[in-house]
């Protein structure tokens, strides 16, 4: 009994003093190496993917080989401060053209038949014909006209002929008056004749490619209406608008939003206002392998001429958390990443420049943001 009683002692005793161990390894509050709290529960999933109580991730050296990862400490520098403005793609009027009709009439198709959108034509093409429809009471004098036109074209040929066969004894000088009188009733005639059936070409004023035509075979059209839109390929220009008017003054070069390549060259500001807003023009000089088509939409990211210290980074290394904040990833431990808030602007299409809540000694993730941020 005593014996019993003894063993019971001992493995009491044994276990208080494993639990006050355990105390003294993990009291509260304790951290790790890498700033983990020891204190707090295992993660369930500690050894693979997953996302720990503080908010940060845990992802082995496999899956960081996995999924493409790539860190980088990017110094502190002085970058050109940005302004984003919302523009659109116009045509170069120097490069551009349209095509009108002076006359209504009804449209005729051309020598190659009706221009289509992206067709190549070169300066003084026809495109298409417009046959004039005058009004029925003008037609009718012009009839009326044409034929006492012709009845006096033939009196007059019939007196040159009179007078041919009395040549000799009639003066030289009433000869040639009536030969000249019949000439000349026969080349008003043939005015009046043509202008009833007349039709206009459409020629195309510059070479390059249509970007808009709405014609159709017997399509009846108005005098000035705009029937077909050329473009020069390689000359376009991007207008932007903004309400800050001395914002021309302060703008260098400058890309597009979400289209890599594009480079844009200030052309200048507008002096006057347009609808409470001033127009800036910028040349398209360099393409790369982007398509931009007139009127679209765009959204110019325009350098300033002053500097603003920050840190460089590449824009996919820059997301959004669960709350909608745009936040970097910063490399803490050899397998652990922590979400970092952050403000940005943006200097290009693939770069951007944090100007707030990055040190320069920081691990950036820069490539695979995106899938790190996914992980729960």
């Amino acid at each position: 009994m005593r014996l019993l009683n003894l063993h019971v002692l001992r493995a009491a005793l044994f276990l208080t003093t494993a639990i006050a161990c355990h105390g003294a390894l993990a009291s509260p509050g304790a951290h790790g190496p890498n700033g983990e709290h020891l204190d707090q529960t295992a993660a369930p999933n500690a050894s693979g993917l997953a996302r720990l109580p503080d908010g940060s991730v845990n992802v082995p050296k496999l899956a960081q080989r996995r999924m493409g990862l790539r860190t980088l400490i990017a110094p502190e520098t002085e970058a050109a401060a940005t302004v984003q403005i919302p523009g659109r793609v116009i045509a170069d009027p120097n490069a551009s053209g349209l095509v009108q009709a002076a006359h209504g009439g009804r449209i005729e198709a051309g020598p190659k038949g009706l221009p289509l959108p992206g067709q190549s034509v070169r300066q003084g093409d026809v495109l298409a014909w417009v046959r004039h429809h005058p009004e029925p009471y003008a037609r009718a004098g012009q009839q009326t006209q044409q034929t006492e036109l012709r009845a006096a074209r033939e009196l007059a040929e019939r007196r040159v002929k009179r007078l041919e066969s009395l040549e000799g004894t009639v003066p030289r000088k009433d000869l040639d008056a009536a030969r000249i009188e019949a000439r000349s009733l026969a080349e008003r005639e043939r005015s009046v004749t043509a202008s009833l059936d007349a039709r206009e070409p459409l020629r195309a004023p510059i070479a390059g490619v249509v970007a808009r035509a709405e014609l159709r075979a017997g399509q009846v059209v108005e005098p000035r209406d705009v029937l077909i839109e050329l473009v020069a390929p390689g000359h376009l220009l991007v207008e932007a608008s903004t309400p800050d008017v001395k914002l021309g003054g302060q703008l260098g070069d400058a890309t597009l939003v979400g289209i890599a390549g594009v480079k844009l060259r200030l052309i200048g500001a507008a002096s006057a206002l347009r609808d409470g807003v001033l127009p800036l023009t910028f040349k398209v000089v360099t393409f790369g392998d982007a398509a931009l088509a007139v009127g679209q939409p765009v959204v110019v990211t325009a350098a300033l001429k002053t500097q603003r210290k920050g840190i460089v980074l590449p824009a996919q290394a820059v997301v959004r958390n669960a709350a909608n904040e745009t936040v970097v990833w910063i490399k803490s431990g050899p397998e652990r990443f922590v979400p970092q808030p952050v403000r940005v602007q943006v200097l290009d299409s693939t770069t951007v420049l944090v100007i707030q809540g990055l040190a320069a000694d920081n691990r950036v993730l820069v490539e695979g943001a995106a899938l790190v941020a996914q992980i729960r």
